[in-house]
């Protein structure tokens, strides 16, 4: 087991050396990649915060929401309570005002029989019997005006036109028994032993109780919160403007919403101020009233939108470092290519001529006569000499020599232009020319096309008649391995041997190896006047 571990460990660690060079090697290969790269995470990374910013606004949002449900249930369980105390004191009045014996009774036995379950609470106006002529027939306080008729208010006639209404919620009133203070009434019918109408058991709620209720609630600068009865009058809003308590703010279809569902959220913009708020809402159970909570949707996300603003700066900061490096890195890799690309063209290029150096034309031979043996094709070379150019050299100086070697290599060049041809300068004024898949017919030929180029092209100027440029060419071919040539080298000094043959023969020829001594012999017939 311990060598099974040790040798997947080993394996583990060759493949992440095989990855890790290869994409050394490709990146370095291709120095756009890692600029690309970098851009691309860059990218990703402020696509990835956009997305999770994004989701921390929902968050945002639902958390205001889930508050302001808690909140109006807050509200609403409040209302509900004290609504339901109210109540059973308006029944327990009630009751006691339906007995004839309790209307015999005096004045204060009657008035604490009446009024003795009903609530105290800090925001109760009152506590009122109304007869069925509208008038007041018994008050919780003693310095209550009995005098007053109430027969025209809404909440009388309602009673009086029905006997199912049951617990009614009235509009706000200004209160006739207590000085114009705004109210609201909650009332209960009150009948005769013959179920006819007797009057009402009132109990008025001041206004200020719906307001003290909100004054606790935060909801933010622009916020809003507020109640509201089904009909759309407003009972109480924070913040208070004074003159639209009592006002009708039902706008459909919003409001129409808002009556119609037990309880929901929803966003919109008021008509008041323009203000894009959260609405969410609940109906009080047992009540006409709605309570509904309003926080602005720019007081919600403005810690979200600090937050967010920072991760955007930040995320744009380091995302362009992030690529700039990355490209910094791409180009310096690029500038590193193209300096190991130019120090590879020193070292294997010859600075004068341009042309492959003696390295390349070594390893150049080596590759060419493998592949001669593994297809068993042809491989030939010619060795091109200039004639006579240490004598040119010393009349005409280095500089017209160095001249005469760029348009003799530009010569050859420019005649051996197959892919697969190799054309290298050997050292001074010697050229090698590789051919591979080549007879020695078609060696013949090219040695021939370049000799003649040569001295038709490359002209030297002289006080008398100008004169021409020549070279001597020598030629080998061997078809391995059947060959007593062992390899490239030796195909090349088989080449160099021809040459010497060439210049022996008076220059400005080509003599071939394999080539029949009438051939060279032509050519040295064509040959001109030499350096």
């Amino acid at each position: 087991m311990a060598r099974q571990a040790l040798s997947l460990r080993h394996r583990l660690r060759h493949t992440w050396r095989f990855v890790r060079v290869g994409m050394t090697r490709y990146v370095g290969n291709r120095p756009w990649v890692a600029g690309i790269a970098g851009t691309l995470v860059a990218l990703a990374m402020s696509i990835l915060i956009a997305l999770e910013v994004g989701a921390g606004r929902s968050e945002t949002l639902d958390h205001a929401r889930q508050t302001s449900q808690n909140l109006v249930s807050i509200i609403s369980a409040d209302l509900e309570r004290n609504v339901e105390i109210y109540s059973l004191s308006l029944q327990a009045m009630a009751d006691v005002a339906r007995d004839p014996l309790t209307w015999t009774l005096p004045a204060p036995e009657r008035q604490a029989m009446l009024f003795d379950r009903v609530t105290t609470a800090a925001y109760l106006g009152g506590a009122y019997v109304v007869d069925a002529n509208g008038q007041v027939a018994a008050a919780q306080y003693e310095d209550a005006n009995t005098t007053i008729r109430l027969d025209d208010r809404e909440y009388f006639q309602v009673h009086q036109r029905n006997p199912a209404a049951g617990l009614c919620f009235s509009h706000p009133y200004t209160s006739r028994l207590r000085g114009g203070e705004l109210s609201i009434a909650l009332t209960r019918r009150i009948d005769d032993a013959q179920g006819r109408f007797a009057g009402i058991a009132l109990l008025a709620i001041r206004i200020e109780y719906f307001q003290h209720l909100l004054d606790r609630i935060d909801t933010g600068a622009q916020g809003s919160v507020f109640i509201v009865m089904t009909d759309g009058t407003l009972l109480a809003r924070k913040p208070l403007a004074a003159p639209e308590i009592g006002s009708n703010i039902a706008m459909p279809p919003r409001f129409r919403e808002m009556d119609t569902h037990g309880s929901g959220t929803y966003e919109a913009i008021a008509t008041i101020d323009g203000v894009r708020r959260i609405y969410t809402y609940t109906h009080v159970p047992g009540t006409p009233l709605i309570a509904v909570v309003a926080p602005a949707v720019d007081d919600v996300l403005a810690p979200w939108q600090h937050r967010s603003h920072v991760a955007a700066a930040l995320t744009i900061g380091f995302g362009a470092v992030f690529v700039f490096v990355s490209w910094l890195l791409a180009f310096a890799l690029r500038d590193k290519q193209r300096a190991q690309a130019a120090l590879q063209r020193l070292a294997t290029t010859d600075p004068l001529t341009r042309l492959d150096n003696r390295r390349v034309l070594d390893k150049r031979l080596d590759d060419e006569w493998r592949r001669a043996q593994r297809e068993r094709k042809p491989l030939s070379v010619l060795f091109i000499d200039i004639d006579h150019f240490k004598t040119f050299n010393d009349t005409y100086g280095h500089d017209s020599g160095d001249e005469v070697l760029i348009a003799v290599a530009d010569c050859i060049a420019s005649v051996a232009r197959r892919s697969s041809d190799l054309v290298a300068r050997y050292g001074g004024e010697e050229f090698a020319v590789v051919l591979p898949d080549t007879t020695a017919e078609g060696a013949f030929a090219v040695a021939e096309q370049i000799r003649r180029k040569v001295e038709s092209q490359v002209i030297v100027p002289e006080q008398g008649a100008p004169r021409g440029v020549t070279v001597s060419v020598g030629c080998a071919t061997a078809l391995p391995p059947s060959t007593d040539v062992a390899n490239g080298l030796d195909l090349l000094a088989a080449a160099d041997q021809q040459l010497y043959v060439a210049k022996h023969q008076g220059r400005n020829r080509t003599c071939s190896a394999q080539w029949k001594e009438g051939a060279a012999a032509q050519a040295g017939s064509r040959a001109g006047a030499g350096l």
